[in-house]
């Protein structure tokens, strides 16, 4: 890694400003000095220094497009000529790792107000993608340097992901609260900025009650936003409305249940661990929600009804569910209760349902769903996704009325399984799923998941006995037991991971 010196200087700047500014750590956290060609991007290496610098701009900038920009500030010290192009570039993303940004976090509020304040206004900024520390000094650099250029130049699309000094898990209640009220700041200090952004990631955050929609009401050209670890309290109840958002995910936010009103634009959609019994989720008027995730453990007695929780929004067409290992959430339920939700399902995911679980409950999803396309199961004890490793005794198998066997859906084409065994389980499962889907053309089976995470952190915890196939014999022995279970001669193909 260069020093920031060295950055700096490649787009004007000279010496590299005071270290202490924005909390920089000091030179022994610093790199070498050298910018040796081997610590170029890779796609550069293939020219020496010399044949690079000779190329026509425009095509110097196509290469320099393909990495960060920092690394193209970098590439752009081989010769005098080349370090004009940063102001040129139409693609702006500093979009380092939290470990990198400890060091680099003044670097890139530097290289940010030095390249839009250099740049002609004549050259669209296509995208601006900018990750940083939330420090109020090198906010307040970003956030006026992007706001002059929303106001100067043309840009297209602008993001902001902005993390917080303290570590996710270790990040106190009243730091976040401290966090906020910065972010907060920011926004007033830099209206210009956040009026022009399209995408928006924040992190450790608790708001008061009124901060988020005022906070929506600068951002009116927003389409995304992501909270990790942010709620305005808790069991507080969030309410979003925006004219322009298409993207919403919340992940383990203290809110007792999130409100979604009037977004007329709304595609996507994914919350995650949600702490409460209550509702956690209430969907208003969202005419174009068509990607629906959600993921909980979900260790209460509490279960969700689909036909509930979607019955204003029969646009999904890919829903995801994701189980943690743990309890399922939702409630099986009669198709001719749930198929006007349903209706223009077309994708299914179900993620990481736990193993001792009879799988055979999914088929009432299928059942309400005429419209399914593609059906994909991971059934595995994922442990360190576990939200309790001693909540065995809490799941249960899904009590189900069985599906009607003279049951026929048309449009399934694919069936794929993870965490396959040759068990009753899911050899009855899949011939079920063949005998029903009349048009299926693929079935693919494979082996549990592997994690190292799971192994490191869990390397006494019992695991259960693969019984997956391993040669081409035993392979072949169960399609055929799978073909002749489902009583007709399918012609979907039926594989193997290798």
């Amino acid at each position: 890694m260069m020093k920031e010196g060295q950055i700096l200087s490649t787009i004007g700047l000279g010496e590299a400003r005071e270290r202490g500014r924005c909390g920089r750590r000091d030179s022994k956290r610093e790199a070498s000095t050298g910018a040796s060609l081997s610590e170029l991007p890779a796609e550069v290496q293939a020219f020496n220094g010399d044949r690079l610098s000779e190329l026509p701009a425009d095509l110097l900038l196509n290469i320099l497009e393909r990495v960060g920009t920092l690394d193209a500030v970098k590439t752009c010290i081989l010769s005098r000529k080349m370090q004009k192009l940063p102001s040129m570039l139409s693609q702006i993303v500093i979009d380092l790792s939290s470990n990198d940004l400890v060091q680099m976090n003044g670097v890139v509020a530097d290289v940010t107000d030095k390249i839009l304040s250099t740049r002609s206004p004549q050259i669209t900024i296509r995208k601006l993608k900018l990750k940083f520390f939330l420090s109020p000094s090198c906010c307040l650099s970003i956030g006026k340097s992007v706001g002059a250029a929303m106001v100067t130049q043309k840009l297209d699309a602008a993001e902001f992901e902005i993390l917080s000094p303290r570590d996710l898990h270790l990040c106190s209640d009243a730091y976040r609260v401290l966090f906020a009220k910065q972010f907060n700041n920011f926004v007033r200090d830099c209206p210009d900025a956040f009026a022009g952004l399209t995408r928006l990631h924040l992190r450790n955050m608790r708001f008061g009650k009124s901060d988020l929609p005022n906070i929506l009401s600068y951002c009116k050209v927003l389409e995304s936003l992501s909270f990790l670890m942010c709620d305005a309290g808790i069991r507080s109840v969030l309410h979003i409305e925006h004219a322009r958002l298409v993207e919403l995910v919340i992940s383990y936010g203290k809110f007792k249940t999130v409100e979604l009103n009037r977004l007329p634009k709304l595609k996507r959609m994914a919350y995650n661990n949600w702490p409460y019994d209550e509702n956690p989720l209430v969907l208003g008027v969202l005419p174009q929600l068509s990607n629906l995730s959600l993921g909980d453990a979900c260790l209460s007695q509490k279960t969700l009804k689909l036909s509930q929780l979607l019955a204003t929004v029969p646009s999904v067409s890919n829903l995801s569910l994701e189980f943690r290992s743990e309890k399922i959430w939702i409630q099986p339920e009669c198709p001719k209760a749930l198929a006007p939700v349903l209706a223009k399902l077309r994708f299914i995911n179900l993620d990481n349902l736990p193993e001792e679980c009879d799988i055979s409950w999914t088929m009432f999803l299928l059942e309400a769903a005429p419209s399914v396309e593609d059906l994909s199961i991971t059934v595995w004890d994922h442990k360190c996704r576990q939200e309790s490793q001693n909540s065995y005794s809490t799941k249960t198998d899904v009590k189900w009325e069985p599906s009607n066997p003279n049951f026929k859906h048309k449009n399934l084409a694919t069936l794929t399984i993870y965490g396959f065994q040759s068990d009753d389980n899911f050899m009855g499962y899949v011939s079920r799923v063949m005998q029903a889907a009349v048009n299926i053309k693929k079935v693919s089976l494979h082996d549990r998941k592997m994690c190292t995470l799971c192994t490191d952190k869990f390397p006494h915890a019992d695991a259960r006995p693969s019984s997956y196939p391993q040669t081409s014999v035993q392979k072949d022995s169960l399609k055929k037991k799978i073909t002749e279970a489902s009583s007709k001669a399918s012609r979907a193909v039926i594989q193997f991971s290798s």
